[in-house]
């Protein structure tokens, strides 16, 4: 009996397929499936989920650009003014010189203070509606009667 196993052909480049024939495999999820999202994409689908639910009771939102910055940014005079406070979750930039009003949340304070994806919802939806409430000169209960309900 001869046994002997046919040489390999060696030809150049890699090998195209794993010792089982399976080949090499695709991404894990497509791209329109939510595992593909990113944490920052995610995060800004939450920030726009609590604006759309605003602006259907303050119209005047729409006026408003609302932002998603990472971290606040400390420069010159402003980086005394923390001092030992707590870093900032949002800020509000008011309009003027043409430009319009500035809504800002800071994703990673807010996702470093919360633990899963629902806390982080609400905690977004919390510091939307403290930066609002301030850009409208109201008080966080007149712009979303369910603030502070948990």
């Amino acid at each position: 009996m001869d046994n002997r196993v046919p040489p390999r052909a060696a030809g150049p480049g890699p090998r195209r397929r794993d010792r089982h024939g399976r080949g090499m495999r695709g991404p894990i999820a497509p791209p329109q499936v939510p595992l593909a999202a990113s944490r920052a994409e995610v995060f800004a689908d939450l920030v726009q989920d609590s604006v759309d639910r605003l602006e259907r009771r303050w119209p005047q939102l729409t006026e408003v650009d609302f932002l998603v910055l990472e971290v606040p940014r400390l420069e010159g005079a402003e980086a005394g003014l923390w001092g030992d406070e707590a870093v900032p979750l949002g800020g509000v930039v008011p309009a003027h010189d043409g430009r319009r009003a500035r809504v800002v949340v800071y994703r990673r304070p807010v996702e470093i203070r919360s633990k899963g994806r629902d806390e982080r919802a609400a905690l977004v939806h919390e510091v939307v509606v403290e930066q609002v409430a301030e850009l409208l000169g109201l008080t966080p209960e007149t712009v979303d009667p369910r603030y502070g309900e948990d």
